[in-house]
């Protein structure tokens, strides 16, 4: 099937589940958030850390949409980070100024969410860490999956400002608009480092075997 017609499939999927989430209507939840990773992973069509990563993100979307399964969730998206974060250490380093300000960024938002965390305190430290990581690393592979890795940390951070019992009108919208903007940026900037990947390596192995190279 086309590309561009996966892809539509994909928007199609999160724009049911966006009107589900703004009516609170859990059916169309139930029935879109489920499909919005797996539909990446169609249009991708490749095996690699990227894909591993959007198969635990739809362990975590299917988990998250039961009530009060906030750590399981967590635990699968660690998943999603951890695979992610080797799939863009693969590409590059990230840049060094990323590197500081994701790490104060880390640091300050611990800081000041600390105090209403109670027993999600370890528990989000650790995942809040390896989610910088993964947002840092982005930085090194192309504007495009930094961008996604910024979208992905927004929304996880929405995330954890509604487990400190801090919230406001729309909170779960967005949490869902950046999280979609997310997967699609990481999923299509994949896509184009690979190609540009067997390109360079299709123009290697030309001259290589061309006579007089």
């Amino acid at each position: 099937m086309n590309q561009s017609i996966k892809l539509k499939l994909f928007w199609l999927a999160v724009a049911v589940e966006l009107v589900g989430v703004a009516t609170n209507v859990h059916v169309l939840q139930w029935i879109a958030k489920p499909l919005m990773a797996p539909l990446l992973i169609w249009y991708l069509m490749r095996p690699g850390p990227v894909t591993v990563a959007l198969v635990f993100a739809t362990i975590g979307d299917v988990v998250l949409l039961i009530p009060g399964q906030l750590i399981p969730g967590m635990v699968a998206f660690l998943g999603t980070q951890i695979a992610l974060l080797v799939a863009f250490l693969r590409h590059d380093r990230p840049k060094a100024l990323a590197i500081v300000v994701y790490a104060l960024l880390w640091a300050g938002v611990n800081a000041a969410l600390w105090g209403q965390l109670g027993a999600l305190r370890g528990p989000i430290l650790g995942y809040s860490l390896a989610l910088v990581g993964m947002a840092c690393a982005a930085t090194g592979v192309s504007v495009r999956i930094g961008l996604g890795g910024a979208l992905f940390l927004v929304s996880d951070l929405l995330i954890g400002v509604g487990a400190a019992g801090l919230d406001f009108p729309g909170r779960d919208l967005v949490v869902m608009s950046t999280y979609a903007a997310a997967l699609f940026l990481i999923a299509t900037g994949a896509q184009r480092a690979w190609a540009g990947t067997e390109t360079r390596r299709s123009s290697v192995s030309a001259g290589i075997s061309s006579p007089g190279a």
